[in-house]
């Protein structure tokens, strides 16, 4: 068993992580813009490559973090990150920042589902929640502090420092892992058979099983990411029809990953939350008028409310797919790959109809967001069918 105590390099491990990766995903869509000059259409192309990449990628980083071990996933993926934004670094060509981003994402689903085991792995069944919830607010805190110094960081150093800052600290990362040695080994407790992981009591008093709350959290998860994805694309036209400069857009679109973080502490100290169909079914809804009045409105005062309502709607559908994920089963190494394979979907589908709606109506600008903001309502819709078919 792992104690408390031996899980703190896994959450510093978590946090640089997401601090590295937050400044480069975020920021390589403004590099995009300045450099090569994409629109909406280009960086919403780009982020669909990204999301195709990570879908393929995901599961199967999960998988081999369950047969390999999660250290040897962490080397992995941390030096093949290294790798990838150095190239970036030293070849600035279009076909070469693209080629970085496959290789960038295909190499960071070798790192989510083997940090996400390994907080989750080996604990008691009081100590999963408080860990998972750690969990959240390290990853969430970092890449909003990221994205909120990003943008002056970009300007600063310079539109390279997307490649070979991250890549500076993920080589460190894998240096790191290297001298934690070897593998860790969960031992069931001696004697018969282990017990099956006992549900909270919440889970066995609703008229829905703990695994269809993991199925519909699995099609909520996607679709969450699909608004993540689209806004972080566009944010970049977005800004420059505010006209707001790259650390200025940092500054302020960076509010709903704040509220983000603020939600995660939230729902790691109160479980009330925990297998009630209310509270996933009004995050959804949230999402759809969130990301609607974020990317369709032009009044600031407006944006901030929009970004609040979105913060808190993604980062409950966030928690409930990670928590349902390390609850419900016992392959923590696969669930993990699972519930990032399904982010990868909604990364890939979202700016990739975004997009589409942009080539078939060019004349209007906000085709795309009208087309994702239908596509989550209709997500939305399946939520709602698949409760009612699983309560008959």
């Amino acid at each position: 068993m792992h104690t408390w105590k031996s899980k703190t390099i896994f959450f510093v491990l978590e946090g640089l992580n997401a601090l590295a990766t937050s400044y480069f995903y975020s920021y390589v869509f403004f590099l995009l813009r300045d450099r090569f000059g994409f629109g909406n259409l280009g960086n919403l192309s780009a982020a669909a490559l990204g999301g195709l990449v990570y879908v393929l990628a995901a599961w199967q980083g999960g998988r081999f973090a369950q047969r390999f071990g999660y250290f040897t996933a962490l080397k992995t993926g941390f030096g093949g990150l290294a790798v990838c934004l150095a190239l970036g670094a030293l070849v600035p060509s279009l076909p070469a920042v693209l080629l970085v981003l496959v290789g960038w994402t295909a190499t960071l689903c070798f790192t989510w589902p083997a940090l996400e085991a390994l907080v989750s792995d080996g604990v008691g069944d009081g100590v999963l929640p408080k860990n998972i919830g750690i969990y959240n607010v390290v990853w969430s805190a970092g890449s909003a502090s990221m994205y909120f110094i990003g943008g002056t960081l970009y300007e600063t150093l310079g539109h390279n420092s997307i490649f070979w800052l991250p890549a500076l600290v993920h080589g460190g990362l894998c240096l790191i892992v290297m001298r934690l040695g070897k593998n860790p080994v969960h031992t069931a407790p001696a004697g018969p058979k282990a017990a099956a992981h006992p549900l909270e009591a919440a889970a066995l008093t609703q008229p829905v099983s703990p695994r269809t709350f993991l199925q519909m959290v699995w099609l909520a998860i996607p679709f969450s990411y699909i608004g993540i994805t689209t806004v972080i694309a566009i944010i970049p036209a977005l800004a420059k029809t505010l006209g707001l400069s790259t650390a200025q857009a940092g500054l302020f679109c960076s509010i709903w990953m704040f509220v983000r973080v603020g939600t995660f502490v939230v729902l790691w100290q109160w479980t009330g939350w925990h297998y009630r169909f209310r509270w996933l079914v009004g995050a959804f809804a949230g999402l759809t008028a969130g990301f609607s009045l974020l990317l369709l409105s032009t009044n600031l005062g407006l944006l901030v409310a929009a970004q609040a309502v979105f913060g808190v709607s993604i980062g409950l559908i966030y928690y409930s797919s990670l928590f349902y994920s390390m609850d419900v089963g016992e392959t923590k190494g696969e669930h993990g790959g699972l519930h990032e394979a399904m982010i990868g979907a909604g990364m890939c589908l979202g700016p990739a109809v975004g997009a589409a709606s942009l080539c078939l109506a060019p004349a209007s600008p906000n085709a795309g967001v009208y087309t994702v903001a239908a596509l989550l309502t209709c997500g939305l819709a399946g939520l709602i069918g698949l409760r009612v078919r699983r309560a008959e």
